[in-house]
């Protein structure tokens, strides 16, 4: 297939005509129109199947309860084209790494298990029962068990993550390494701190309740399509949006709802954001600092004239601790620190205060522009510092909500999947199955790469995701992973990770969302939990593309079984019936008493949440103010050394994390292309470079190692002086392994320092 670069700007608004031309090529280029049209009827549906894509909540009241990407998403995971022995026959690993993201994960579902051959450099068929007794004696023969990482992507079901995190700890580890840990730590870690619960604490149909949404580092016209339908019946409604985000984006601007004819088929949209500031990237913090400074300014004025002031006072005394170190430390911030961190003016931040203060009801969501910087969880605490002292927590319309990305990524955690498991939960599995957990902390996704490097981990088994790709610092995780002694991959598809082998290699060819998965005891579903705490029952309706494909949570099982027996614990019996894996979730996780009953509940369940009934499972027992200072600089470790840029790396609007569909990006009017930086046109001007020229980005780092991608195309764009942006995984290479949030080991993936260079390389049209 061969694609045509060009750079075209966007002129419509998000949704609409363009959203509904693309859902429709991506579902006749599947090959399966007819099927994919019925499986988009029963995306987000009772007895259903859940998207795969994002974990937005689901309204269960619309018509078509799907949106663009996830239409991609079932469509590319439901197509017909099926990888087989003769391609592997025909393709050697050395000849498709050489390939595309793109190429390989076009070239279809994947539908026997596969072992990877040294001397041919190929892979070829094994049988099931020979993949796991490969997988039994490389982890009998550890040393101990802390020689081997669980990998979890956040698309694993509850039940498999269940018993995945169980097979784990019978085995002896807690290492376990996962998405989350990449994306959204400091989401759960600042909540922790803060409210003393890791989630958000509102509900979807609270949207409908808020007079303002502040909205943070996020895109949702691409990575959560359909928050969008939740932001413009907001601001339908006159709800105040204010945006605060570095690239100008167009689902922020305006949206047309590709469900409403009217909007469909002519110009007509609706506006989204009222307010829309650009800080410098991980300039967030100072923002809201900034916001917080004028209100006080406001508050003490107020006081001072004998009227009441801004500040919830009740709320602050009955359930807050710490306002006051938090107002020195506000105090102590000066407004030339803020204006030059956030690269905002006191003005446009003292608008953005009134609009909050003359909002009864307030939500703030943010998402991963936030949540990857060396200061995220002080970022994110800054931000519910602002909502606690106006009471925005426990009362309907207000509260936090942190948009998580891949569709169980939430209930991964929920259900164990979690390198510092908290005791309770250790408590509750070694009554319920007589056995003794281990309780030393395991590695963070980032601290296992650095054990792979070491040379202490030996096993790898990553349960979807796609690790090569997905990690930072592309060459030493490739490094890492192959200095294991065997890596096993989960998979729906071919992609990166297959191709960077440890001394073995397993390909295990899994079920997805879309498909039928009978297991002994009959048809079966599985359980997700979306960014709003709702779990809800996921059945697929097609016939899987092979019989040699299994559930994720058969396999588990059958790894499980392989390497521990059944005797203890009967594996075997619980891939057959998932009612059982549900029963022990029922006995050991909080939240889930009656947990098959309440799966038939029309619309899921909601697991609650303390914080959001104000009760706070903190030391003090009350919500907690942090007093954290604004960083001196955002790069401490490179002190001076002048950074010119700093980049932020993001999605395409054709891709969802690191599934590649497609080489356009529509809304930012990027078509047939990928290796392109966006670019201010006065830095541009500054360089003498024009749009199209061609450069080499290399990273500014303080360890000797050299970090440079080249030959990417030079893009004018709105976005602030200094910052740039690139997409993943093309510029992962340039995120250090060093570099990584505090207290999280989150990769700064939007905050890297670089310098721009002039490239030798040609515009060339690529052949995929």
């Amino acid at each position: 297939m061969k694609f045509k670069p060009a750079i075209k700007p966007y002129t419509g608004a998000a949704g609409g005509w363009g959203s509904l031309e693309a859902t429709t090529r991506y579902v006749r280029d599947s090959k399966q129109t007819f099927k994919n049209i019925r499986n988009l009827m029963r995306v987000n549906k009772s007895k259903g199947f859940d998207c795969p894509g994002c974990a937005w909540g689901d309204d269960n009241t619309s018509t078509f309860s799907f949106c663009e990407n996830g239409a991609k998403a079932v469509s590319w995971e439901a197509t017909r084209k099926a990888l087989d022995a003769d391609f592997f026959a025909q393709n050697t690993v050395s000849k498709l790494y050489e390939q595309s993201d793109y190429f390989l994960e076009y070239q279809g579902r994947l539908t026997e298990p596969l072992r990877y051959n040294r001397e041919t450099d190929r892979y070829y068929p094994v049988s099931w029962q020979e993949a796991f007794d490969l997988i039994a004696s490389h982890m009998r023969g550890l040393d101990n068990p802390n020689q081997a990482e669980l990998y979890t992507s956040g698309r694993a079901s509850n039940e498999s993550s269940y018993l995945y995190q169980l097979f784990g700890r019978m085995f002896g580890t807690n290492n376990f390494p996962d998405c989350s840990n990449m994306c959204h730590e400091a989401s759960g870690s600042g909540l922790k701190q803060s409210i003393g619960v890791g989630k958000g604490t509102i509900h979807l149909n609270e949207f409908e309740q808020a007079d303002a949404i502040f909205v943070f580092g996020q895109n949702p016209g691409t990575n959560h399509p359909r928050m969008l339908h939740s932001l413009r019946h907001a601001a339908d409604r006159g709800a105040r949006i204010v945006t605060f985000n570095t690239l100008r984006e167009r689902g922020l601007e305006r949206f047309a709802d590709p469900q409403n004819p009217l909007e469909l088929l002519t110009p007509k949209s609706g506006r989204i954001s009222s307010s829309y500031l650009q800080p410098n990237l991980g300039g967030d913090m100072a923002a809201v600092r900034g916001m917080v400074k004028a209100l006080l300014e406001i508050h003490r004025r107020q006081l001072a004239e004998g009227r009441p002031g801004l500040f919830d006072q009740t709320f602050i005394d009955s359930h807050t601790q710490g306002m006051e170190a938090y107002l020195a430390a506000v105090d102590a911030t000066p407004w030339q620190h803020i204006i030059r961190q956030s690269g905002l003016s006191e003005q446009q931040l003292r608008d953005a205060a009134d609009i909050y203060r003359g909002a009864e009801r307030v939500i703030c969501t943010w998402a991963m522009g936030i949540t990857q910087h060396k200061h995220s969880v002080p970022t994110v605490r800054e931000i519910v510092n602002l909502q606690l002292l106006f009471g925005q927590l426990g009362k309907p319309g207000a509260g936090l909500c942190p948009v998580r990305g891949h569709s169980n990524v939430q209930g991964n955690r929920t259900m164990g999947i979690d390198e510092k498991p908290p005791a309770a939960l250790l408590d509750s599995l070694a009554a319920h199955f007589g056995f003794t957990p281990p309780r030393a902390p395991g590695h963070s996704t980032v601290e296992a790469l650095e054990a792979m490097l070491r040379g202490e981990i030996k096993v790898l088994i990553a349960l979807g995701g796609n690790l090569a790709a997905a990690a930072p610092d592309t060459a030493r995780t490739e490094q890492a992973l192959r200095r294991c002694e065997l890596t096993v991959h989960i998979s729906t598809k071919l992609n990166r990770s297959h191709l960077v082998t440890g001394g073995d290699a397993l390909i295990l060819p899994t079920l997805g969302r879309t498909e039928l998965d009978m297991q002994t005891a009959g048809s079966q579903y599985v359980t997700v939990e979306d960014s709003f705490s709702m779990v809800h029952a996921s059945e697929g309706v097609n016939p899987p593309l092979s019989p040699l494909q299994r559930s994720e949570t058969a396999i588990v099982a059958g790894i499980a079984a392989a390497v521990l027996g059944n005797e203890k614990l009967d594996w075997t019996a619980l891939a057959g019936d998932y009612r059982l894996i549900r029963d022990h979730i029922a006995a050991t996780v909080p939240g889930f008493t009656d947990f098959n009953l309440r799966c038939e509940q029309p619309g899921g369940f909601y697991l609650g949440n303390a914080a959001a009934e104000l009760r706070f499972n903190t030391p003090s027992g009350k919500a907690e103010f942090s007093d954290a200072p604004l960083p001196d600089t955002l790069f401490p470790q490179i002190a001076g050394r002048t950074v010119p840029f700093t980049l932020q790396t993001l999605r395409s609007h054709d891709q969802y994390n690191t599934t590649i569909y497609g080489l356009d990006d529509r809304y930012r009017g990027v078509y047939g292309q990928r290796e392109v930086v966006f670019v201010h046109p006065e830095d541009l001007a500054a360089l003498g470079l024009h749009d199209g020229d061609r450069v080499d980005i290399e990273t500014l780092w303080h360890d000797g190692i050299s970090r440079k991608v080249s030959g990417f195309k030079v893009i004018s764009y709105d976005i602030p002086r200094g910052n740039l942006a690139a997409y993943y995984p093309e510029t992962n290479p340039l995120v250090p392994l060093s570099s990584f949030g505090d207290g999280t080991h989150t990769p700064t993936s939007k905050s890297i320092p670089v310098r721009l260079l002039a490239s030798k390389a040609t515009d060339t049209a690529r052949i995929i």
